[in-house]
């Protein structure tokens, strides 16, 4: 796992809010990588937001289109990946992702600062719903295991994106020098 980490791709994954994408950019920098938003590269190929997809086409779709870009970046040398909330709860993707030389690595942020950093969100439509505190714990407590069983390793998400992202990048870097000395 130590020449995974150093060498393929680093897929952030973790819970909506979690910091996968602020914390991917930063750590990206940090790494000399490019760094890509899964969601975002989805709606680039697509020309429809995520809302858009998901009212188009359902959850479903989205999924579909999710799987062929997982395909797609996974392949793509030298990336940070911020995965979508969902995209490492199908084993498909899992598979992708390892397939092609890449680590999960498992931001994990407590519960409470969850529920608020999307206290407010208007954009994920799984939370626009009237009972959005009920959702977002209902929804974390069956994802989080899933998390873990997909992730080649766990980084604690519970402070400021850029702290997190300079912990992603010293376990990396590390393990890239351990890498070296052998």
């Amino acid at each position: 796992m130590k020449k995974q980490l150093g060498k393929g791709n680093l897929i952030l994954c973790g819970f909506m809010g979690c910091g996968k994408t602020s914390v991917g950019r930063r750590a990206a920098r940090l790494l000399n990588r490019e760094f890509c938003d899964l969601d975002q590269y989805i709606e680039q190929k697509e020309g429809l937001t995520v809302s858009e997809i998901f009212a188009r086409f359902g959850e479903e779709g989205f999924r579909q289109r999710e799987a062929r870009a997982v395909e797609e970046t996974a392949g793509l040398p030298g990336l940070v990946i911020a995965s979508g909330g969902g995209t490492v709860l199908r084993e498909e993707n899992v598979r992708a992702f390892h397939r092609q030389g890449g680590a999960i690595l498992f931001l994990d942020a407590p519960l409470p600062a969850l529920q608020e950093r999307l206290k407010n969100d208007k954009r994920r439509p799984l939370l626009q719903v009237p009972d959005r505190r009920r959702v977002i714990e209902e929804l974390f407590r069956q994802r989080a295991p899933l998390y873990r069983a997909a992730a080649d390793l766990t980084i604690d998400a519970g402070a400021p994106p850029v702290t997190v992202a300079r912990r992603v990048a010293d376990v990396v870097l590390g393990l890239d020098i351990q890498d070296k000395m052998r």
